[in-house]
């Protein structure tokens, strides 16, 4: 089918949502044209996901085609780019998965979100504060970065403070145009702002698997309250209370949503196996048998609506499930509905119940 086409209905623009028509071009939008009196469903900028494992019982440490049916699975929920996101795990298995990564983003399939390269989360994490991840944490290497450079279009590296205490690392990912975020690490509040200042942008999952914010011992929540302009969130409701996410709303200005989202996703409650670990799924939860959460089962589209019931309005929600995520990483062309920007979007009714997504023009469920 060609990239090629138009919609009407209330389409959310840059300025605000205009009655009317979006028109694209082989997959690029060319303009949104007003026209009295057309109304419709909501046409929102398709979301953007910057922190994805799995889905479909795929997960993206397997290599091979799984990040294709990570790709088609999250797609079928108003997905139209992510970062296939790695774990913590023996380089060779790291290396393999990003070249499988590589391949799939480099020859992009009908039906799925692009992918726009990797977050790497781990290996170079804290050995205390895995979380769900396993027990192959290593101290920060730039040779060994370089190589995983050489793999991948790596975008995203989620590090812990004190495996580069003197910030080495940190200032070499920033200086090859990284986004390095803290994260799977119990620096205190100097060590975490220390981060920020050679060149750390984010927290990932802000509240998990990091130090806490308390009123004498800030931590890395009170460091990313005090400094940042973004954090990544995953707002399942589960693993933020609303009241924490309302908190960071306040604190941090571009807060955005991830998924953290698992093989699990899109999968009936069960086990799974998660890497080398088995997790299981029940309703909107992914735990470990001793009840860590071990990432998630969300949607993009699930973490738009959660927005929505914690009182945000349909373009703030939008905003914070596409276009800061896009923005943070220098995506300029995706997250938003403007001439020249990828034809990527979401078309939601009334009940926020999904109609279609179009990735680069193309209906996914045409």
């Amino acid at each position: 089918m060609a990239r090629t086409g138009e919609l009407t209905g209330r389409i959310l623009t840059p300025d605000g949502f205009a009655n009317g028509r979006i028109h694209w071009r082989n997959g690029i939008i060319e303009g949104v044209e007003k026209v009295a009196g057309v109304e419709g469903a909501y046409v929102l900028p398709g979301f953007v996901d910057l922190h994805c494992h799995g889905g479909g019982c795929a997960d993206v440490m397997e290599g091979g085609e799984a990040s294709r049916i990570v790709a088609r699975t999250h797609a079928a929920s108003g997905t139209t780019s992510f970062l296939a996101t790695t774990m913590t795990a023996p380089v060779p298995d790291i290396e393999m998965a990003l070249a499988a990564v590589e391949r799939v983003r480099l020859a992009p399939g009908r039906g799925e979100a692009a992918v726009l390269g990797v977050h790497l989360e781990g290996p170079f994490i804290s050995p205390e504060r895995l979380g769900a991840q396993p027990a192959n944490a290593i101290a920060a290497d730039v040779d060994l970065m370089r190589r995983f450079l050489g793999l991948a279009a790596i975008k995203v590296v989620t590090i812990a403070a004190e495996v580069d205490p003197d910030g080495t690392f940190i200032r070499f990912l920033d200086g090859e145009g990284i986004r390095v975020q803290l994260g799977h690490s119990l620096a205190d509040y100097d060590a975490a702002a220390r981060a920020f200042r050679c060149g750390c942008r984010s927290v990932t999952h802000l509240f998990n698997a990091m130090s806490p914010l308390q009123h004498r011992a800030p931590g890395i929540v009170g460091a990313a309250f005090a400094h940042l302009d973004y954090a990544e969130l995953i707002p399942d409701l589960l693993h933020v209370h609303p009241g924490a996410i309302r908190a960071a709303l306040r604190a941090i200005p571009n807060v955005y949503a991830v998924t953290d989202a698992t093989l699990a996703t899109g999968m009936p409650d069960g086990a799974h196996t998660f890497g080398a670990r088995t997790v299981f799924k029940c309703d909107n939860g992914v735990r470990l048998a001793d009840g860590t959460l071990a990432g998630s089962s969300l949607t993009m589209l699930q973490a738009f609506r959660n927005f929505v019931t914690l009182g945000l309005s349909i373009e703030e929600s939008s905003r914070r499930t596409s276009t800061i995520a896009a923005d943070y990483i220098g995506a300029l062309d995706r997250g938003r509905l403007a001439s020249g920007a990828v034809a990527d979007m979401v078309v939601i009714d009334e009940n926020l119940s999904l109609i279609d997504t179009f990735v680069g023009g193309r209906p996914v469920r045409g």
